[in-house]
Formats: C-alpha cells, sequence, structure tokens
C-alpha cells in the first residue's frame, strides 16, 4: 500500500487531545516538554484545562504542532515508515517539514509561535472574520468575493474539497458574502470562531516582517518530500521551502490539489497524524478511490500500524 502522511492544522484541537497516547507513549510529554521549553509556556497544562487559552492563536499553534508531532513520533516508533510524501493543511505544513527533517522541532514551535503573534497583530481583534462555504464550486465562491469586495476584503482562502471552500477577510465584507453565497445556492455559510482572518491578503504585512524570522532559521532539505500549500508541489532548495512558507501566510491553501497530487503518485490512503480526523474526512471527498484514516487513540494507532506493516 503506498500512503501520504498528513498533518492537521487549526481548528482540530481539542481539550484534553493526546492523552491517551501519552499515558501510553512517553515520547508525547517529551515533546510537549520540549515545545513548552522553547516558548515559555505550559502547552500541555494548556490543553488539559482551559479551552479558552488553547483557542488563542498564539497558543493554538505551537499545541497542535508539538500534537501533530508527537502523534508521528510514537507512529514512528511502532513501525517502519516510508511514505510517498507528507503535507499538513496550513500550519500542518511545518509539522510536515519537522516529520521530514527539514526544520528542528524546537526552532519550529519558536517559529509558528511568533507566525501566531504577528497574524493575530495583523488586524485589530475582532475586525476580521472566516467563513466555510457549503455546497458551491470554486469559480462560484471566487466570483462572489469579488463582488463582495465592493464592501471590503473577502477571498477565497482555504480549497478543502470540491464544495467545501473557506473565504476570510474584513468581517463585513465577509458577511455580505456570506449573505450572496446562499442566495447563489451555498447550502451552508458557517462563519468560524477564530480570531484571525488567516491566508488573505490581509496577512501581507504581517508575512513581510514573518519573512526575518524565517531567514533566521536553519532549514535542511529533509528526508521526506513535502507538498507546500501555495501551490501543491514540492521545493528544490532551502530557498524555496522559506519562500513558500512566508506566501502561505497570505495566499490560499491548495488542499484539494494537494491530494489529487499524491492520487497522481498512486497513492492509495492518506494517514493523517494529529488529533481529529478532519483531513481524513476530507481525502473521499476529493477523490473517491482513496481512503483517509486518522490517529486519534490507541485503537486507531494500532490499525495504523497493521496497515503498515501488511504494505
Amino acid at each position: 500500500m503506498k500512503y501520504s502522511i498528513v498533518f492537521p492544522g487549526q481548528g482540530s484541537q481539542s481539550l484534553g487531545m493526546l492523552s491517551e497516547l501519552s499515558s501510553n507513549f512517553s515520547v508525547v510529554n517529551e515533546i510537549f516538554q520540549e515545545a513548552s521549553d522553547a516558548i515559555n509556556v505550559d502547552l500541555w497544562k494548556i490543553i488539559n484545562e482551559d479551552q479558552e487559552l488553547l483557542n488563542l492563536t498564539e497558543n493554538t499553534q505551537p499545541a497542535m504542532l508539538a500534537a501533530g508531532y508527537a502523534t508521528f513520533k510514537v507512529l514512528a516508533s511502532e513501525v517502519s515508515l516510508s511514505p510517498i510524501s507528507i503535507a499538513g493543511h496550513s500550519l500542518g505544513e511545518y509539522t510536515a517539514l519537522v516529520a521530514s527533517g527539514s526544520l528542528s522541532f524546537f526552532e519550529a514551535v519558536k517559529l509558528v509561535r511568533k507566525r501566531a503573534e504577528l497574524m493575530q497583530a495583523a488586524v485589530p481583534r475582532g475586525s476580521g472574520s472566516m467563513a466555510a462555504i457549503l455546497g458551491l464550486d470554486d469559480q462560484k465562491v471566487i466570483e462572489i468575493c469579488s463582488i463582495a469586495n465592493a464592501v471590503g476584503i473577502v477571498e477565497a482562502v482555504n480549497f478543502n474539497s470540491p464544495g467545501q471552500v473557506v473565504i476570510a477577510g474584513e468581517k463585513k465584507a465577509v458577511a455580505s458574502a456570506c449573505e450572496l453565497m446562499k442566495e447563489a445556492g451555498a447550502k451552508r455559510a458557517l462563519v468560524l470562531p477564530v480570531s484571525v482572518p488567516s491566508h488573505c491578503s490581509l496577512m501581507k504585512d504581517a508575512a513581510m516582517d514573518f519573512k526575518h524570522s524565517v531567514d533566521n532559521i536553519n532549514f535542511q532539505m529533509g528526508n521526506n518530500k513535502v507538498l507546500h500549500n501555495v501551490d501543491a508541489d514540492y521545493s528544490n532548495n532551502i530557498k524555496e521551502i522559506k519562500s513558500k512558507l512566508v506566501e502561505q501566510l497570505h495566499k490560499p491553501v491548495l488542499w484539494t490539489s494537494i491530494v489529487q497530487k499524491m492520487r497522481s503518485s498512486d497513492v492509495e490512503k492518506l494517514i493523517e497524524a494529529g488529533p481529529g480526523k478532519v483531513l481524513a474526512g476530507l481525502t473521499r471527498r476529493i477523490d473517491k478511490s482513496l481512503t483517509g484514516s486518522a490517529i486519534i487513540d490507541v485503537t486507531t494507532l494500532k490499525s495504523t500500524i497493521k496497515e503498515i506493516s501488511n504494505a
């Protein structure tokens, strides 16, 4: 069986995530300790005790990076891994780069914390918004956003699967776009509980600042091929990796294209490493010939190990 490993981004966090894996595998606690040391924040305490603190972007991003990487390390400690490619949705791209050996985990935690702080500072709190649009094709969503731009900035930013696109921008423009989407036949236009309008042009200034942080970090060419969000393609050199990470801050996530690219490499299955099962759920919607599964506890870990061992 040919498989790819994928890592979730923001939105998949939940209180008590990884508690079962942590009580069975000490590596989970070690990774969270290292992440906490990197930014002087007790991330394990936050993910077990405080939903509100966990949902703050500057905590969510390092916590999700640690959770995805810890799940990957647990899997790697139990079975020999040889994925065709790896990728992560938005923030998950950093987890993919760490898993590939392209970026040290300690440095990555500091980097995503900085990314989160810059994103939060880029727009006044409460002025930005994101919404999930269900049941319209990509082109129609893009078209309606351009009409709603008369009210303010709003753009299609996450192409998650056919018929599921997330838009982001200024609050009033997103609200206007949602109304227009419903009029155009969208099944749902659901405003998301986020404080930052990610992956849109409102993040351009943050991306300029973020470039300095990225440039100061030592990257390698990793052991596994990583598909990037901005172009659903691999990088040929370190300069490309860095520029794609900076661009990712203000450009759309092309998740549908990433999964299609995996399929074109004869991948049959996507294994989601990290809390939640959002990406596993999107897989079959993108391509019916693919299967997706998520490692969320010891039971799903064992079944994944069995599948990989029999591959």
